[in-house]
């Protein structure tokens, strides 16, 4: 799935006379914001939750486009919201405005967190992290919110190590 598929149910909606708004996350907001290329499975919306009537809009819609997945739109990562830092919905960047569909997404703070987190938590996410290019200061200023994701007492071992090659593989000392 790439752009295309989103500016595609704009007009679905659009000619539904439905509209959403929502905050993006993961794959398709880097995508959306230029930073990768590569194809996303899926639309991952953080917040508001995705009403009945959109979801089945996003799945008839679904149905008229080859290997798109019926919950391509949907609010897996969710859970992230009671983790983000204080005042995270007031940091929120305008990412896309088509004629019924309405994106944003996090702060580049708040967003490098939730992918830190994602690459801790997963190991999968580092070539999304290496592509944000963030600097040395920002990955040392999400340290602290970082050890607090996990109370497993090996967590912030963990999170220097994993966080150390990132910080490696853009060419800082960590």
């Amino acid at each position: 799935m790439d752009f295309k598929i989103l500016k595609k149910f704009d007009s679905f909606l659009n000619s539904k006379n439905e509209s959403f708004e929502g905050i993006v996350i993961g794959g398709m907001a880097l995508i959306i914001l230029g930073i990768v290329s590569r194809q996303t499975r899926d639309c991952d919306i953080l917040s508001p939750a995705i009403t009945k009537r959109i979801k089945s809009l996003s799945e008839e819609f679904a149905s008229t486009v080859e290997g798109l997945a019926k919950d391509w739109l949907n609010n897996g990562p969710e859970s992230l919201v009671k983790d983000l830092p204080k005042g995270w919905e007031l940091r929120c960047e305008n990412i896309y405005l088509g004629a019924a569909l309405k994106l944003q997404t996090l702060s580049r703070a708040d967003f490098l967190k939730s992918k830190f987190f994602a690459y801790c938590d997963r190991g999968s996410d580092l070539e999304d992290c290496i592509k944000l290019s963030p600097s040395k200061k920002e990955i040392e200023d999400s340290l602290d919110w970082l050890y607090e994701r996990d109370g497993n007492p090996d967590w912030p071992s963990h999170v220097n190590l994993v966080m150390g090659k990132l910080a490696k593989e853009l060419g800082y000392e960590f």
